[in-house]
């Protein structure tokens, strides 16, 4: 059998910082002539063939992590791993890895302060520093190993950046840097590579500075060509020198602010292109790094905000029609890098730059690149336009209602005017932009939805002691904005199927219809007034025709976000103009597939029934019953059914609705304290011993005429309890064709005929199961004879059970008259005396 303690499976780390599965095999340390040392060798389960050949190195850090896994870096920008299948497996690896480093098994990493000897942790605390080699040519080799041996001890990697700052050691290694170079020493140019590299993972402020000065930078990007991975050295001073050219939009008079924007960059191209990509154990060793751009984009950031001049002459030339247009892209360009920076700014400092920009007029400026043709510039526009809107959308709203207000003061003296400013608005441009965005995949599109999303969004609207944001920029948003967003809605609903129906129009039209249902939920009466008097949920229908499924159900999920408001406004409207008939029509030729638009259709019914949403359940049943009686996979048609049945028969008992009334009324009035002792009392007491001044009626009720009150209920008795027999019947014969499930349900529909015969003697079995049935059930009303006999339900009162389509069917009320027909017969004598 195959030793499964030494199986591993072999993984390296790709560019993208993921773990490449190289394959399983057994892995196995040996001495390997060839490599001159210890190896790990693994071979694959499969073939036997070499999947890893690895000497243990005295040098390299191995960290072992979750006591099944061994990791270490080899050779440059080459990480490996070993996940081993059991831990004894790991353990043994590890312990031979120990044994060539000469490091004590019970440690997580070989190369670390924790692995000194307490002799060489007290000389390296006691030493007064790291003496560093002569900066000489010949010793190159031995300052490159010094660097190396210093990086994993974090005491040693402090003193040698001490030395480095102290002794001026960088500038004199540059210089040799310069000699190799003239000399063509690759040698010397590879331990230069390898100096530089480890003093970057130093992670010193000050040895960045020293590094990233004008006089030393290109040195040192010069140094990191030389990779000795590498068969050619790369020539990033050449790309920095000849290929990439700074451009001044506007020209730059601070020569400190110059220079920071050049460093900046080129410590990002550092960053980005010139160091490899940092292993495992180097991650955090660059972090100063990353903290040197970031308060370098701070710094420019605040001097640009300071300098007035400049940003004055940006935006003049921005909304300057003699501006070119090459000229007038490179300066939005600009703008947007520049409100880019800003996002590392803190909050306040954020707040002051923002503010700035919209007292140079950043908004009026926006809105003219936004009605230019170049596709370029707009789209740079609206990346500007997005920072605005996340940061501040107050400001934006009341820019834009300032803006509205000036038109209609200017459209009181020219009237062919008004119409002009209407569409020049900065938020109708937006929308104008998404309508008509040409990338098939609107991403454009999606972009401004959202941006639009944010500033109706009421969550984010202010409200104050003499204002309201939200009433104001809403009134101003359903008068001014509304009809451009609903136009493409409205241009292609005008028949009873979408004139447009290819993949981009409907996108599109789901942005609008997302939008749209946003609305309906957060606002009120704005978009109900708006929809009402637009008839839009008509033109919203029309799209449940379309051949692409997820329009269709977007029109639907907007139309089920207008039912889940429960609002008898907007119910009528659907009753006045039939709307649940695109819906049917919809659901009928999806046929008996099961998929989204099924599920979602039946959930917007079964909403209404649950919900007992009665109006529109008298709507469905009465004018789409014909349609949807025959759905009986599920028993949601049916329950609505059920439901509108209850309705109509409380119509035409109005005195039994206001007796229930009146009997639910006064046991509610008693202390809840004491209702279960007066109930037991009732139960056990004799007829005999009960007192006139029992009576469950109040007292303002027994001058009606008794016989007007209880002839109503006498004859739902009647109907009740031959309903119950009824369902015996049913229940019965299931019985006895052998099926027993206790837990199944009874549907009868109005549509079910049964034919009423003398009872069956089967039916008064002792503990025979029977049914209370409902005060509304399907086919009661008008099928019993008036003279049935009120005894003939009562025999099996010991074991009731209910029989129902749905469990919350049954309210409160039904739930009393079921407790009153349990009664034995002398207490129903007399409580009906």
């Amino acid at each position: 059998m195959t030793d499964t303690r030494r199986r591993v499976k072999v993984y390296t780390l790709n560019e993208d910082r993921q773990w490449d599965d190289r394959g399983t095999g057994h892995v196995s340390s040996g001495y390997v002539e060839r490599l001159k040392g210890m190896s790990l060798l693994v071979r694959a389960e499969s073939d036997g063939s070499l999947l890893l050949e690895s000497k243990i190195n005295p040098n390299t850090a191995y960290q072992k992590q979750q006591d099944t896994l061994i990791v270490w870096s080899e050779a440059e920008n080459y990480d490996l791993a070993l996940s081993f299948q059991e831990k004894a497996g790991c353990d043994e690896i590890w312990e031979k890895i120990c044994q060539v480093q000469g490091k004590d098994p019970s440690v997580d990493i070989t190369q670390d302060l924790v692995d000194e000897s307490e002799e060489e942790r007290f000389d390296d605390m006691s030493s007064p520093g790291l003496e560093l080699p002569s900066c000489e040519l010949s010793r190159l080799e031995e300052i490159a190993e010094l660097v190396a041996s210093s990086l994993p001890s974090p005491l040693r990697r402090e003193k040698l950046a001490l030395a480095l700052e102290n002794e001026g050691y960088i500038k004199k290694l540059l210089e040799l840097f310069h000699v190799c170079e003239d000399l063509e020493n690759t040698e010397g140019l590879h331990h230069l590579y390898e100096i530089i590299k480890g003093i970057f993972l130093l992670n010193r402020t000050a040895l960045f500075e020293v590094m990233f000065s004008e006089e030393c930078i290109m040195d040192v990007i010069g140094c990191l060509e030389y990779d000795p991975a590498l068969s050619q050295p790369r020539k990033h001073r050449e790309f920095l020198t000849k290929t990439a050219k700074f451009k001044e939009v506007i020209p730059i008079s601070d020569p400190e602010l110059k220079q920071k924007i050049h460093q900046t960059y080129r410590v990002q191209y550092i960053q980005d292109m010139v160091l490899p990509t940092p292993s495992v154990f180097e991650e955090n060793m660059l972090s100063t790094l990353h903290s040197f751009i970031f308060f370098n984009k701070v710094e420019i950031v605040g001097m640009l905000q300071e300098d007035e001049k400049f940003l004055t002459d940006l935006f003049a030339q921005l909304t300057d029609e003699a501006t070119d247009e090459e000229k007038r892209q490179e300066l939005v360009n600009f703008l947007k890098e520049f409100c880019a920076f800003s996002q590392t700014l803190q909050p306040q400092n954020r707040d002051a730059f923002f503010k700035t920009l919209s007292n140079m007029g950043i908004l009026p400026a926006l809105e003219v690149i936004l009605g230019m043709d170049d596709t370029q510039v707009r789209s740079a526009a609206t990346d500007i336009f997005s920072y605005l809107v996340e940061y501040n959308p107050s400001m934006v709203r009341e820019f834009v209602m300032q803006e509205a207000q000036q038109n209609d003061d200017v459209s009181k003296k020219l009237t062919e005017q008004k119409i002009t400013n209407k569409d020049i608005l900065l938020i109708n441009l937006i929308i104008e932009h998404m309508i008509c965005d040409t990338d098939p995949e609107l991403g454009g599109a999606v972009q401004l939805m959202g941006l639009l999303r944010t500033l109706v969004d009421p969550e984010n609207m202010l409200a104050t002691a003499n204002k309201t944001e939200k009433t104001e920029f809403l009134g101003f948003f359903y008068k001014h904005c509304m009809h451009v967003l609903t136009a493409p809605l409205l241009a292609n609903t005008t028949e009873d199927k979408p004139s447009k129906d290819d993949f981009q129009t409907a996108q599109l039209l789901a942005l609008v219809l997302e939008l749209l249902t946003f609305c309906v939920e957060h606002h009120t009466y704005h978009i109900k007034n708006y929809i009402i008097n637009k008839d839009i949920l008509r033109r919203v229908l029309v799209l449940m025709a379309s051949k692409h499924a997820f329009l269709a159900l977007c029109a639907l999920r907007f139309k089920r976000k207008i039912i889940g408001l429960k609002d008898e406004f907007y119910n009528r409207y659907i009753m006045k103009s039939f709307l649940f008939e695109p819906v049917v029509k919809a659901f009928l030729n999806n046929g008996s597939r099961y998929n989204l638009m099924n599920s979602a259709i039946i959930e917007m019914f079964e909403f209404i029934r649950v919900e007992d949403i009665k109006s529109l359940t008298a709507h469905v049943i009465e004018n789409y019953w014909k349609a949807l009686e025959d759905v009986d996979y599920v028993q949601t048609f049916k329950g609505l059914k059920l439901r509108f049945e209850q309705q109509r028969e409380r119509q035409d008992n109005p005195k039994l609705d206001s007796m229930r009334s009146i009997l639910r009324n006064h046991r509610y009035r008693r202390d809840a304290r004491t209702l279960e002792d007066e109930e037991e009392m009732w139960f056990n007491t004799d007829e005999d011993d009960m007192e006139d001044g029992e009576a469950v009626v109040s007292p303002s009720d027994k001058t009606k005429n008794d016989d007007d009150i209880m002839d109503p209920i006498s004859k739902f008795m009647e109907r009740k309890k031959l309903k119950e027999s009824e369902e015996k019947e049913v229940l019965l014969k299931t019985n006895l064709s052998g099926r027993q499930s206790p837990s199944f349900k009874l549907s009868l529909s109005s549509g079910t005929k049964t034919t009423l015969t003398s009872q069956s003697p089967a039916t008064n079995l002792p503990g025979s199961p029977g049914s209370p049935g409902s005060p509304g059930s399907p086919g009661s009303p008008g099928s019993v004879p008036k003279n049935t006999s009120q005894t003939a339900a009562i025999t099996t009162k010991g074991g009731l059970v209910g029989l129902v389509d749905y469990p919350d069917d049954d309210e409160d009320d039904d739930e009393d008259e079921d407790k009153e027909d349990t009664l034995p017969l002398s207490k129903k004598a007399k409580f009906e005396s």
